[in-house]
């Protein structure tokens, strides 16, 4: 698997577009959907096709679709693909500036599963208190 242009390392999706521009002007290894450094994913790539190209560039998924857990497809796409995911969690929908300070809090731990988790398939939940991975043989909550 290969990066985009090595130095990204992390993938927002049209879920959470408003988090993924944040986070693209404050770090360098992130990048979102509609970003020039990935011309596969425009706005209003499916998931589908998304959730493959991503993992073929080695990229983390970030994202906030409630559906994903609903859709058998999805989830099969995960799994085939080794997408490694992080979902923004909880029931309400939150500001971007939310959305941030929870990314911020829980960062540091999010490199150390990708440094201890290099290979996917894997998904984790992003909550107010704290990452929870879900397991990928029944429904993503």
């Amino acid at each position: 698997m290969t990066a985009v242009s090595g130095a990204e390392r992390f993938y927002v999706d049209e879920s959470a577009l408003g988090l993924g521009r944040t986070l693209t002007a404050a770090r360098k290894d992130v990048i979102h959907v509609g970003h020039p450094l990935i011309p596969e994913c425009p706005l209003g790539t499916l998931d589908d096709d998304w959730m493959r190209a991503v993992a073929a560039r080695g990229l983390v998924a970030i994202g906030r679709d409630k559906r994903i857990r609903t859709r058998p497809a999805e989830r099969e796409a995960i799994r085939e693909s080794g997408l490694r995911v992080f979902r923004i969690g909880g029931k309400q929908d939150q500001s971007t500036w939310d959305w941030l300070g929870r990314f911020v809090r829980y960062w540091n731990r999010m490199e150390q599963i990708v440094a201890d988790r290099p290979e996917g398939p894997w998904f984790y939940l992003v909550n107010q208190t704290g990452l929870s991975e879900v397991p990928l043989d029944g429904p993503l909550r």
